[in-house]
């Protein structure tokens, strides 16, 4: 087997590509949107921290917004003269990392984050192979892009005893 390079994907990176390479991350409230063409074998991944800006800015694309992670993955796959919807698809994270929180709107960014990634795949009309996301706790994902291979694992962290999953306190 040919030795394959590992691209370690921070907070608001992303990677597209083919080849011996795997596409490794580590995701808490953060998520990845992870794709690959089983005919072609590429594929690639963005690691975004918030479900967009909070005010519009033109110009460079950033990919800490899962909006504009998406847009730099498509441009990238449109390059490659490959259809978006042709992909297997992807979606990993969104975990609460602080789940003794008071939110005032009963929301945690984990949450946020996954809700736009399934507005973003809508409106895009890319379909979903696999969601593995929220709860509590952090998920590590290994795309290998020679063959489509995931790995995942989550470890579950503890809920604070006596605080149901989404109770509020004022």
């Amino acid at each position: 087997m040919p030795d394959s390079r590992e691209v370690f994907l921070n907070p608001g990176e992303w990677f597209f590509g083919a080849g011996s390479i795997r596409l490794r991350t580590v995701l808490g409230s953060c998520v990845a949107l992870v794709f690959w063409h089983p005919r072609h074998l590429l594929g690639g991944m963005c690691h975004y921290l918030l479900p967009q800006r909070a005010v519009a800015k033109p110009g460079v694309l950033d990919g800490r917004y899962g909006n504009e992670a998406l847009e730099l993955l498509l441009a990238r796959i449109h390059a490659s003269k490959v259809r978006p919807a042709e992909f297997r698809i992807n979606v990993y994270g969104g975990g609460d990392m602080f789940p003794g929180l008071a939110r005032a709107d009963n929301h945690y960014v984990g949450q946020r984050n996954v809700e736009q990634a399934r507005r973003l795949l809508d409106l895009h009309q890319l379909p979903c192979h696999n969601f593995h996301v929220e709860g509590v706790g952090y998920r590590t994902v290994v795309l290998d892009l020679a063959t489509g291979n995931i790995e995942l694992n989550y470890l579950a962290l503890q809920r604070p005893p006596g605080r149901p999953h989404g109770e509020r306190t004022t």
